[in-house]
């Protein structure tokens, strides 16, 4: 079913960034987040890391304590993260790839090469009451794949969209753009909630939002950077501005 409106999940990742380059217990993220909601926001993301070199454990307790708007938890297909997830129950659980090197996510999981152990990993999660999402690249066999190990939603991984506008190389932009639009569409209808994520700004994220398959986007690096020029609710409210002109403009 498609939809008029599209959600804002505001990532507070790089809150806590800012915090633990200091050790100290300030920025908050939990107040971001709550500054979010007043700001727009339908939903919070935050990914516990296995290094927990930004959100730590404590966060996603007061996140699930204090929360008023779902939380997505996003995390590696690990054992560790399964526990934690199943402890909460948040909302929602985006199963991203994760390497200790990388600086930030840097693709879509491969599901097509493990399928088997996916499905296993996700079936206590879903039998749980967890919205599963698995973030993916806008791939014709990875949104299969995710298809049929049971997830209800896939995120794609807009990054090489993102890069490609800032390299200036506006043709391949175009083709990747595309490339998104082809696989949204593939994707619901195949029966999988589709949302998107990973670079957008304010501009690269109206083509996406206009998207009719889309439900969600994620956003959150841009976003906290933005913050240090003009305030965390204003930057946040100007994404929403945004992406609800870009679906209006969609849908007549």
């Amino acid at each position: 079913m498609l939809s008029d409106t599209l959600r804002l999940g505001v990532n507070i990742d790089h809150v806590a960034t800012v915090r633990n380059a200091r050790g100290s217990a300030y920025p908050d993220p939990v107040r971001a987040a709550m500054l979010a909601e007043e700001a727009g926001a339908d939903g919070i993301t935050a990914h516990l890391r296995e290094d927990r070199r930004h959100i730590s454990d404590r966060d996603i307790d007061r996140l699930m304590a204090e929360l008023t708007l779902p939380l997505n938890f996003e995390m590696a297909a690990t054992d560790e993260m399964q526990a934690i997830a199943l402890r909460h129950k948040p909302h929602a659980v985006c199963i991203v790839p994760e390497k200790r090197q990388e600086v930030t996510t840097e693709g879509g999981l491969e599901v097509a090469k493990q399928e088997n152990r996916l499905a296993h990993f996700i079936a206590p999660l879903r039998d749980a009451g967890c919205r599963v999402s698995i973030f993916i690249a806008a791939d014709r066999p990875q949104i299969e794949a995710a298809a049929r190990i049971g997830a209800a939603v896939v995120e794609l991984h807009t990054g090489a969209y993102c890069d490609l506008h800032a390299e200036g190389d506006f043709t391949a932009r175009d083709v990747e753009l595309e490339r998104l639009r082809s696989m949204a569409t593939y994707a619901h209808d195949l029966g999988l909630e589709v949302h998107a994520g990973h670079g957008l700004t304010y501009d690269t994220v109206q083509p996406v939002a206009a998207f009719p398959e889309l439900r969600e986007l994620n956003i959150g690096h841009f976003l906290i950077g933005e913050a240090i020029f003009r305030g965390l609710t204003d930057s946040i409210a100007e994404m929403r501005r945004l992406m609800d002109e870009a679906r209006a403009e969609g849908v007549r």
